[in-house]
């Protein structure tokens, strides 16, 4: 019980913290810019060396425009991934009320195993006169993901041609010599077939 109350004494601090000072009341009746960004992996398999698509949706459910929008991604480290497409970092001028704006980004990951996805943070003014009032968020969190390797991938996915093949090699003697015994004997009973019509 004691626990339960510290809990929530500890709760309602941190909602009174971050309710003061430069935030926004997100009541119903305040016209400002609401934002909500939704970040997701769009690959199936995540595989070592080979593009993964990240797409970044920015929707505005408020009644106002956000101005100087800008979203920074600091989920992908240098070390762990190359970005082959896309900008990790990227700002918009304005995103007009009850409207939506997407994001690409493609990276290759460099080596394999867990990885933790992790948000992406926007900045934005809730208002064109609101030049003091900056919200921050975060993004949907996609979680954790196995970037398996590309031998495995090769392994499961490959077409195997090399393995078809040498099965096609290993599988022909034993079909080819059966029939090369059953012709020879058909052919010697045909011979021998007519040549006892000619007699």
């Amino acid at each position: 019980m004691q626990l339960l109350l510290c809990s929530l004494a500890v709760l309602g601090l941190f909602v009174s913290s971050s309710s003061s000072e430069g935030s926004v009341d997100p009541s119903p009746n305040s016209k400002v810019a609401q934002l909500l960004l939704s970040k997701q992996v769009q690959n199936k398999y995540l595989v070592e060396g080979m593009d993964i698509v990240v797409k970044y949706g920015i929707y505005n459910i408020g009644d106002l425009p956000a101005v100087d929008v800008s979203v920074s991604e600091m989920g992908f480290p240098d070390d762990s991934f190359d970005v082959a497409s896309g900008q990790t970092s990227f700002k918009l001028d304005r995103i007009p009320p009850h409207s939506n704006n997407t994001h690409a980004l493609v990276v290759r990951p460099k080596k394999f195993g867990y990885f933790n996805f992790t948000s992406a943070e926007v900045k934005y003014r809730v208002s064109e006169e609101a030049d003091d009032i900056v919200q921050v968020g975060l993004s949907s969190d996609p979680g954790h993901g196995v970037i398996i390797s590309l031998k495995n991938y090769d392994k499961q996915f490959s077409a195997h041609i090399l393995d078809w093949i040498a099965f096609a090699v290993i599988t022909l003697p034993p079909l080819a010599v059966p029939f090369m015994l059953w012709y020879s004997s058909k052919s010697k009973y045909e011979s021998i077939m007519k040549g006892s019509k000619k007699d």
